[in-house]
């Protein structure tokens, strides 16, 4: 039996997502499987390849929904995660008892945890550390800017990691060791140990690059480093550097696409009243409440910071008005 599992690539949750999904699976739905596993990232075009579809059951976790009768099981928890109504009307109309949907929930891996419980009577218990960090790391739950950008728990080295790692394989070697293995022993394992210190001598870098960078104005941060090849910062510098702020956008550049990134402040003083992912979804992208996406293809990056600075103005404008 082949399982393949399509996650949402350079992502904490993502990856936890897939790992919970395959314990899960392996438990409560069938031992004798083999899982594969392919990432997945927001992009401008199409986001499924539907010939990837091919494995004997095939599973999207923490992405976006495909209305293909080739996925068999679905699990998201963002608010933009269907691409048109008719995606949105089809999920309504699923009765497989295979495809689950909230977004009430911190993150994926914990409302896959909470499905399978429940549904399919999985003990969550064993991966209760995963569960806890996923909340903390795509909820933005830490207890300040400091925790979030200062990197000593495990969990943030390895979000570092999976977030800025160049290696294809990087992400699909660990989400076996997400499964069944604490945190702190898997920044042990050689392939994660050895990509540590060069990602937290960039990270540095890209603290003190932000610094240079972004402005702030009507509590509004912006910054734009197309320039550089910074694509997978972290994304609490902004906040770090300007605790005041309410907002930040940002604009980098990958290989692949132009991001347009739009995130509010988890400390800040004055609290965000702006839905950012229905402003993400006016140009193509989505996300949360509190933090959204947009991306643009890697040819469109005139059109990226057109969006960018007006975003920007929207937001500030708000800010002026709510003073």
């Amino acid at each position: 039996m082949r399982v393949r599992v399509f996650y949402h690539d350079k992502c904490f949750d993502g990856a936890c997502s897939a790992a919970l999904f395959s314990r899960f699976y392996r438990e409560r739905i069938r031992s004798d499987v083999d899982f594969v596993y392919s990432g997945l990232l927001h992009r401008a075009g199409a986001l499924f390849d539907e010939t990837q579809f091919d494995g004997d059951e095939n599973a999207i976790v923490d992405f976006k929904y495909s209305s293909s009768p080739k996925i068999t099981w679905w699990f998201d928890h963002h608010e933009s995660a269907f691409l048109s109504p008719a995606d949105a009307a089809h999920f309504e109309q699923d009765r497989s008892n295979r495809k689950f949907y909230d977004p009430a929930f911190k993150s994926c891996t914990s409302f896959i945890a909470m499905v399978a419980e429940q549904r399919f009577g999985f003990d969550p218990r064993p991966v209760a550390e995963l569960v806890h960090w996923t909340d903390i790391v795509d909820a933005a739950m830490y207890e300040n800017a400091q925790s979030a950008v200062e990197m000593k728990a495990p969990a943030m080295k390895l979000t570092m990691a999976i977030e800025a790692s160049s290696d294809r394989h990087f992400v699909k070697n660990m989400i076996p060791l997400l499964a069944y293995r604490s945190l702190e022993q898997i920044l042990e394992e050689p392939f994660v140990a050895a990509v540590l210190p060069p990602l937290l001598e960039r990270h540095q870098r890209s603290v003190e690059i932000l610094r240079q960078r972004a402005k702030e104005k009507d509590g509004t941060i912006f910054f734009d480093i197309t320039d550089l090849e910074l694509e997978g910062y972290n994304k609490f510098i902004p906040y770090y550097l300007h605790p005041d702020s309410i907002y930040s956008i940002g604009v980098s550049k990958s290989s692949f696409r132009v991001k347009v990134s739009v995130g509010s402040n988890p400390w800040s003083k004055r609290q965000p009243t702006v839905n950012l992912a229905k402003i993400c979804e006016r140009y193509g992208g989505g996300g949360h409440a509190r933090v959204g996406a947009i991306s643009f293809d890697v040819t469109q990056g005139d059109a990226a910071h057109k969006a960018a600075l007006e975003i920007v103005e929207e937001l500030r404008s708000t800010v002026r008005q709510q003073a």
